[in-house]
């Protein structure tokens, strides 16, 4: 068992003993209570907030600031999958993390390609439904190949990212400052998110100050959603870190994205 292995196993979440005087109760610290549904939660908040939002505008006045804002509705839940990333990372760490961003990665290929595939299916002409449900199917899910492409490497490199910042902030603040932990690593994800995702779904579609005042805008909105939840984000980390006995430390993680290994 590792160093990190070792402390996670039998200490709690504020780091001191877990287990009573002169009695090593040993668990495996591999079987968690909560990480599957966890892991569910991200992938379903991840999924609906890239097929039911992206495809509407909102516009939001506030009469006391003088704004009227107007953002995509995909982008009132997408940063809480960032929640979860923080969530995952914190409680179980890099690598435990890792292997739900590369669920949720598989998970947006799938439903791509099966919006492909129903789109183009032929609909049967003698069902009159068919006549109302088909180019609705086009006008929702589909989307052109430069939204797709964008979309999921956007995620990818952008929760990877996320996850890897806090591991290592976690580190070298000796587990102490989760809101900094928790915001910091956000700024730099939901940043990486944006710069991706925006220039390669519309450059030369958007002007050039449309397009950066958009990347700015929609990474603001999305860190400033990670800071209003960060109460939330503190009582359901503790709670997990209580419940599963488990505070780990990626002192000694291989970092790489590619392995799906704890």
């Amino acid at each position: 068992m590792s160093q990190d292995e070792s402390r996670s196993a039998f200490t709690g979440a504020s780091g001191g003993p877990a287990h009573a005087a002169g009695h090593r109760h040993v668990q495996n610290p591999r079987h968690y209570r909560y990480y599957d549904l966890v892991m569910a939660g991200f992938v379903t908040v991840l999924l609906c907030s890239n097929l039911i939002g992206p495809g509407k505008t909102c516009l939001m006045t506030l009469p006391l600031l003088g704004l009227t804002l107007t953002f995509g509705a995909g982008n009132l839940f997408f940063p809480i999958s960032y929640i979860f990333g923080d969530v995952l990372t914190e409680v179980y760490g890099y690598a435990r993390a890792r292997k739900v961003i590369w669920a949720g990665f598989a998970a947006m290929i799938f439903a791509t390609l099966m919006s492909f595939a129903v789109i183009r299916f032929p609909a049967d002409p003698s069902e009159p439904y068919n006549e109302v449900i088909q180019p609705a199917l086009v006008t929702c899910f589909g989307n052109t190949w430069r939204i797709v492409v964008g979309s999921i490497l956007a995620f990818w490199v952008g929760d990877f990212a996320n996850s890897y910042v806090l591991a290592k902030m976690k580190v070298w603040t000796a587990g102490r400052f989760l809101w900094a932990r928790t915001i910091g690593s956000t700024i730099i994800g939901q940043g990486i998110d944006s710069l991706i995702f925006y220039p390669i779904a519309f450059a030369g579609i958007w002007d050039d100050q449309t397009l950066m005042r958009v990347i700015l805008f929609n990474w603001g909105f999305k860190v400033a959603v990670e800071a209003l939840f960060t109460p939330l984000t503190y009582l359901v980390v503790g709670f997990l870190k209580r419940a599963e006995r488990e505070d780990f430390f990626d002192r000694s993680t291989n970092f790489t994205p590619f392995s799906l290994k704890d």
